[in-house]
């Protein structure tokens, strides 16, 4: 295999990871308790880890398109 090739893949296996992984993550982050507020509110923690998992599924997309990119020429 040429490292083109090899390089593509890596691109695509990594963005499908990030789009697999994150959304586990945020599920249990949501359940933890500072995440909400007594009044139900979400709280800076929840916050930021929707912000951080947003970017990176937006990353890992684009991690996979580029992948699948260069994989087709």
């Amino acid at each position: 295999m040429q490292l083109p090739v090899v390089a593509a893949l890596v691109l695509i296996v990594a963005g499908i990871w990030s789009l697999v992984v994150w959304p586990q993550f945020l599920r249990r982050v949501m359940k933890d308790p500072r995440a909400r507020d007594s009044a139900g509110k979400a709280t800076k923690f929840l916050t930021v880890h929707v912000v951080l998992v947003s970017i990176s599924m937006v990353l890992g997309a684009a991690t996979a398109v580029i992948g699948l990119l260069g994989l087709l020429g």
